[in-house]
């Protein structure tokens, strides 16, 4: 049961750690924004771990990435509510594709392609969705106090939209590809059967 553990979080670490370079890689990484916002694969790595381990590997994982990036400096923070909601938050809410870890387990085992893929994009479209959110709302709260005479609501939506929507296709694209060829990340390795 210990080495489980220490396998968890040695590979949520490890994970966490390749989703900040592959944001910090130049060409792996186009920014859009100068406040913030860029077109990457940063979000693969935390997608791999909700698949391998769940919702709560991919929680953790997303975390620690929303974590490392305002300790290695690379965050954009105006405000403490945006900065949490951009970072720590935004990156966290990724993990929730482990909710479709099981359903996309069992359409690899029964070797339904479709399915599997299927779960995938669900999972992938969900934890975009929601760091969309919460990118949005953290727009909201720091654009409100520089933008007069626009809709800040309308404003954030298309600024957020301009890099998350392209972001969660790449990355759908991606991991369903990667998973297509390697459906052994998703599932565990045989020593962590019960």
């Amino acid at each position: 049961m210990q080495s489980k553990r220490t396998l968890f979080l040695i590979e949520v670490a490890i994970f966490s750690a390749l989703a900040l370079i592959l944001d910090l890689v130049p060409f792996l990484s186009f920014k859009v924004w100068a406040q913030g916002g860029s077109i990457s694969f940063a979000m693969i790595p935390v997608f791999i771990i909700s698949y391998r381990w769940g919702l709560k590997g991919g929680l953790l994982s997303g975390l620690l990435l929303g974590v490392l990036q305002i300790v290695s400096g690379t965050a954009w923070i105006a405000h403490p509510v945006q900065g949490l909601l951009d970072y720590p938050i935004a990156f966290t809410v990724l993990g929730f594709a482990g909710l479709f870890k099981d359903q996309a387990a069992n359409a690899l085992q029964s070797g339904s392609k479709g399915s599997f893929v299927k779960w995938v994009i669900v999972g992938v479209g969900l934890g975009s969705t929601l760091r969309f959110v919460s990118h949005y709302l953290a727009g909201v709260v720091f654009f409100d106090s520089l933008i007069d005479g626009m809709n800040i609501w309308l404003y954030s939506f298309v600024y957020n939209a301009s890099y998350i929507i392209p972001s969660a296709i790449i990355n759908i694209i991606a991991v369903a590809f990667l998973f297509s060829k390697r459906p052994s990340l998703v599932k565990k390795p045989m020593r962590h059967a019960a």
